[in-house]
């Protein structure tokens, strides 16, 4: 539904229909922009998976579940239209059944890592606890993203060799991931994605491209380290940020990135969420509030008419 343009005509009794006003408004505002947000990302990026991870951004469980229903609305366009590989699965089991899935999905927490006291303990105990399920281990809790990464593969070379070992990069925005400084960053980018640099960017864009925190030249920099030290099958989770910008810019990198996780499709701008309603006709008599004629111009031809 482009800008100005209804997005439905709901007829029946005044007497009933002005007591729902309010509360269709708040159903389709926040999950309309949502569902957008969600497509667009699934479409920029339609080979990597994604995990909703919006839950504890949510103003409670009624959020939570229009946010997760918003997701998978946007995540199935993107499937049919790009053939993305979309939303596979969000972070609760109480929404998990708008993805097809009986229970969450995520990862181990960062709290498990401290609790270890090493990253290699960590994807022990989580190893111990769930033997032959696939395992995702945070790699940025000691900011040893490429030592702590190989020395878990090491360590579980048949689950690398398998493809049932991920790394997930959440790297704060106050650093550079290690190994990685700005000059570096560059030299990275211009090795595996030259054509993303020339040409305008804004700071934004620069910043998800070779600055601090999860960047693209993160991402290519933990690929290229592990594929050299043999471990190819393995695959990056990447998340912190990634909403629809941070997502277009990873697309034009081409960043290898197998799954994002994300909350960021929930609306940046409230002020974007905003609906409204409109008396359009009464009684079959065509009246509506002066500057809001244009939603006369906008109805369907063949369009049920109000009672």
């Amino acid at each position: 539904v482009g800008a100005g343009e209804p997005m439905m005509y709901i007829t029946g009794s005044f007497f009933h229909l002005v007591d729902l006003e309010t509360i269709f408004l708040q159903k389709l505002g926040p999950a309309c922009v949502a569902a957008y947000n969600a497509w667009t990302m699934c479409a920029d990026m339609p080979k990597s998976a994604f995990l909703a991870m919006d839950a504890r951004h949510c103003a409670g469980q009624e959020m939570a579940e229009m946010m997760a229903y918003a997701a998978s609305v946007g995540s199935a366009r993107a499937k049919r239209k790009v053939g993305a590989v979309g939303f596979i699965g969000n972070a609760t089991h109480a929404t998990a059944h708008f993805f097809g899935r009986d229970h969450g999905l995520g990862t181990m927490p960062h709290a498990l890592i401290g609790y270890a006291g090493s990253t290699l303990r960590a994807a022990e105990m989580y190893h111990e606890t769930f033997p032959g399920e696939p395992m995702t281990v945070l790699v940025d809790y000691f900011a040893r993203e490429i030592s702590d990464s190989l020395e878990v593969c090491r360590r579980f070379p048949e689950l690398a060799a398998k493809g049932m070992l991920s790394f997930r990069l959440d790297t704060t925005g106050g650093r550079y991931i290690e190994g990685l400084d700005p000059a570096s960053s560059y030299a990275v980018l211009e090795r595996f994605s030259p054509e993303s640099i020339p040409g305008y960017r804004s700071e934004e864009e620069l910043r998800y491209l070779v600055g601090t925190g999860v960047s693209a030249a993160a991402i290519f920099h933990l690929r290229a380290e592990l594929d050299r030290a043999g471990f190819d099958k393995v695959k990056i989770v990447a998340s912190s940020g990634f909403g629809p910008a941070k997502c277009r810019v990873m697309a034009e990198a081409k960043a290898p990135i197998d799954v994002v996780g994300s909350g960021s499709f929930l609306p940046s701008n409230w002020t974007e969420t905003y609906a409204t309603a409109d008396i359009v006709e009464y009684n079959g008599e065509k009246r509506v509030k002066i500057g809001r004629e244009f939603l006369h111009r906008s109805r369907p031809n063949g369009a049920a008419k109000p009672l």
